[in-house]
């Protein structure tokens, strides 16, 4: 009780264990899914700085960028990232495209009303990818946007604006606040610092990058800022790779996985085997001490029975002197026969019982079947000729390695109980015959009543006899000799009506 409580513990923690590196690589898998995302999206906003780079650089006439040259440049910038970055779309301020570069650019899709990220099952779509601080920020969230214009638009516009007797150049750009170094700090009465050196890089600091353009009127700058300038813009990202980090370290969690679970199971069932063993080891010890009292026991009763024969000897000595002298009675007589009789029965149980219980030391060695089979006929002869049996034997001759004393006991045995179970002119059968070059078989068949399918196995304990003048240890004898050769025997029905008795693996000799 105390093992199966031990054993159900160790069952226990080792399925609790199995169950953490589960749970264990299920968190881990998800921290490699989130990590791989948030990579994913950090990959977006250097892309976008990247494009507030390109921005910049395609500006030519104040805030104004041309559109072929810019899809040129976003262009070249996907080729570049074509692992990762499927397409480019700048948008204005009512979520129209103006520009775009690539494939993949659903605006529909993009979610709900400020939703900056939309994961789709082969790409994500992100809105302003960009850090707070970057350069790019101010350009896209600030009141100085660019203007996307195509080569034709931009010039029929600045065509347009000549014919009106603009200035070429028109006038400059409204001040922007902190722009402006003649204002003074509020309520301060002190004149601001001095203006840094004028260099191209004060300069591109100091002023807005993305201003209207001097030949551009307010008007006509707003109204184009509206439906041309970039409000927005959405970046799509392939997540083909994603996927792929995915299933392959999903993969490598499983394995993980499924090596725990083989590792316990293998050590449940090391487990398993241990307890076994321990259990077998109790066993085989109560087994051996049963074993060792038994010897004792059996020498005990051989050796009684030994005793008790030699006074029967003795009894049936008298009786058989009482019974031959001339004076004594015929009912004396008659009584003393009867005690000559009960003696020998009682002698015979006893010669059966000692036979049973000496160990068997099997001496092999090579010998003739058929020879046996013949001598074991002869000694049955008579009792054969008695009932008016028939007596076959069939088979090739051969040669086998056995213990010839006890191999003709064996067959001596069961053809007894054949002649015994079989009525008058009834038959009887030795066959011998070879599996293959290695094993051979004796059957001894007859045509009795044969043996019950539930006493098939019972027959061969000792005393148990459905013959009222057998003493039940015959077929005992006759399985021990057989074990202790290392063979085989079974009971069997034999067609149509009888018994057949199989000795198998015995060892052939060429």
């Amino acid at each position: 009780m105390e093992l199966k409580r031990r054993s159900a513990l160790i069952y226990g923690l080792l399925l609790g264990v199995w169950v953490l590196v589960v749970v264990w690589q299920l968190a881990e898998h998800l921290r490699v899914r989130e990590e791989a995302r948030t990579a994913l999206v950090n990959r977006a906003k250097d892309i976008s700085t990247t494009l507030g780079i390109v921005l910049r650089s395609q500006r030519r006439f104040g805030g104004v960028v041309s559109k072929e040259r810019l899809e040129v440049s976003l262009t070249e910038l996907i080729r570049q990232e074509k692992a990762e970055l499927d397409g480019i779309a700048l948008l204005n301020a009512a979520g129209e495209m103006v520009a775009s570069a690539g494939t993949g650019i659903d605006l529909q899709g993009r979610g709900a009303a400020g939703a900056t990220e939309k994961w789709n099952a082969q790409t994500v779509t992100l809105v302003n990818p960009v850090d707070l601080g970057t350069n790019l920020t101010y350009d896209i969230e600030g009141t100085n946007l660019p203007i996307i214009l195509s080569r034709q638009d931009f010039t029929n516009r600045f065509a347009a604006t000549n014919r009106l007797g603009g200035p070429p150049h028109g006038p400059p750009p409204e001040p922007v606040p902190g722009d402006n170094p003649t204002n003074f700090a509020a309520g301060s009465g002190e004149p601001p610092p001095p203006p840094p050196p004028d260099n191209d890089t004060n300069r591109m600091r100091s002023r807005p990058r993305f201003g209207r353009p001097r030949w551009m009127s307010e008007e006509e700058y707003q109204t184009l800022r509206q439906k041309q300038g970039v409000h927005s813009f959405v970046i799509v990202m392939s997540t083909q790779t994603l996927h792929e980090t995915f299933e392959q370290d999903l993969w490598l969690r499983s394995i993980i996985a499924l090596l725990a679970a083989i590792s316990v199971v293998g050590s449940g069932l090391a487990w398993r085997s241990v307890t076994k063993s321990s259990e077998l080891q109790i066993r085989l010890i109560r087994a051996s001490e049963l074993n060792s009292h038994l010897k004792e026991m059996n020498l005990a009763a051989a050796g009684l029975a030994h005793e008790t024969r030699n006074p029967l000897n003795i009894i049936r000595g008298m009786a058989q002197m009482i019974s031959k002298q001339n004076d004594a009675p015929a009912e004396i007589r008659e009584k003393v026969r009867a005690i000559v009789d009960e003696t020998d029965k009682v002698t015979a149980q006893l010669n059966e019982f000692i036979n049973y219980s000496r160990p068997r030391e099997v001496r092999r060695a090579k010998l003739a079947l058929d020879s046996v089979v013949n001598e074991v006929a002869r000694a049955l002869a008579y009792d054969i000729e008695d009932k008016k049996l028939k007596l076959e034997t069939k088979g090739e001759p051969m040669a086998i390695e056995a213990d010839e004393q006890m191999l003709r006991q064996v067959l001596f045995n069961l053809v007894f109980n054949a002649i015994q179970a079989v009525g008058e002119n009834g038959r009887i059968q030795i066959v011998t015959q070879k599996i293959n070059t290695a094993e051979a078989v004796i059957e001894v068949r007859d045509d009795g009543p044969g043996v019950p399918p539930e006493r098939r196995q019972e027959i061969f304990k000792p005393y148990f006899t459905t013959n009222q003048k057998g003493t039940g240890l015959g077929l005992a004898v006759v399985q021990q000799i057989v074990l202790a050769h290392g063979w085989e025997i079974e009971c069997l029905p034999n067609e149509p009506k009888g018994a057949i008795f199989r000795i198998s693996h015995l060892k052939v000799i060429a």
